[in-house]
């Protein structure tokens, strides 16, 4: 029986009932959740395993299958979007028809996770204060009127179960901020709100951290939010279209397990499209830059007393439909 693509026309409320298509597969039914991972030295991405804790090397699979033109890297692929959904359907067909399909997947414990997107083509972009309780928390007065955009180097990015620095050198007061992170899939300028979920290819989970002190005391972010693995993403990089509206998604942050922030994205002040059509008013958006859309409530500087990071510390955000990101801190 072949598998055939079905596009379903649907309006959904976080497009402004724009049109758009949804894709499903029929038959295999692949769900795309894509990771980067290093295994016996090289860094590679794939596909989840369907309904096994492993991943497909999809560069070894289009290697056996000879298509010299399957895309070599993560950005490559995600400049593809959902034509990239297609190719690697056939790779896992084909690759499952055969005899040797076991030699293509690795077991999550055998490989190193890396952030799905392991170096941004710039900074990874950032909102401040996209939440309403998470401004009043930070002693803001009101909302702001307007996008704050802040940017974090891409050398701060650091991959799920990574151990990371707690930087007691420069910081005493290492924060969390849980985030829905958008892959941009194509270049775009001055793009139309309407059009913006075109631009998207999919979703992750982002933790901003932060050095509170070095943030003061410069009066500015950077620097506090770009330390070396302050900028942990994953697990995995979900399709567009496993996710047909983000704008109505659980996020949860646990610090050692206590629940520290429990919102939802459909909270955002400025929503996915308006931070899409505002930053490449002023920014060419490419493929695989990331935005990290702004935190909800709970984090460690708005508690009573402040209470921030600490050697030994866990720390898990959770978002619906994508994973859990963790990381520990030593």
């Amino acid at each position: 029986m072949g598998r055939i693509l079905v596009i379903k026309r649907k309006k959904y409320r976080f497009c402004r009932n724009i049109v758009v298509c949804e894709y499903t597969w029929k038959g295999l039914g692949i769900h795309m959740k894509l990771l980067s991972f290093r295994y016996e030295g090289q860094t590679l991405f794939g596909p989840k395993v369907k309904r096994e804790e492993a991943v497909w090397d999809v560069l070894a699979m289009a290697q056996a299958q000879q298509q010299a033109d399957f895309p070599k890297t993560m950005i490559e692929a995600v400049s593809l979007g959902m034509d990239f959904v297609e190719m690697v359907r056939k790779l896992v067909e084909e690759t499952e028809a055969g005899e040797n399909a076991a030699q293509f997947k690795y077991a999550f414990t055998d490989v190193e996770w890396l952030s799905p997107i392991p170096r941004t083509p710039k900074n990874v972009m950032c909102v401040g204060k996209n939440y309403a309780e998470h401004a009043q928390e930070m002693g803001a007065e009101a909302p702001p009127e307007k996008v704050m955009i802040f940017t974090k180097a891409p050398t701060a990015i650091a991959g799920d179960e990574q151990t990371l620095p707690i930087h007691s050198d420069v910081t005493d007061s290492l924060d969390y901020e849980g985030e829905l992170a958008v892959v941009i899939s194509k270049t775009g300028k001055n793009i139309p709100k309407q059009l913006a979920y075109d631009y998207v290819f999919g979703y992750t989970i982002g933790n901003d951290i932060t050095a509170r002190n070095v943030q003061a005391d410069h009066k500015q972010f950077f620097l506090g939010k770009s330390l070396d693995g302050t900028c942990p993403m994953g697990p995995y990089v979900v399709t567009k279209d496993e996710i047909p509206n983000p704008q109505n998604l659980s996020v949860v942050t646990k610090v050692n397990d206590e629940v520290r922030q429990n919102g939802n994205t459909s909270s955002m002040m400025f929503k996915i499209d308006e931070l899409i059509a505002e930053i490449s008013k002023y920014v060419t958006l490419e493929p695989g830059d990331v935005i990290l859309t702004g935190t909800p409530a709970g984090v460690g500087k708005g508690m009573t007393p402040p209470t921030f990071l600490k050697q030994g510390d866990t720390v898990k955000v959770s978002i619906e439909g994508i994973g859990t990101l963790v990381n520990r801190f030593e």
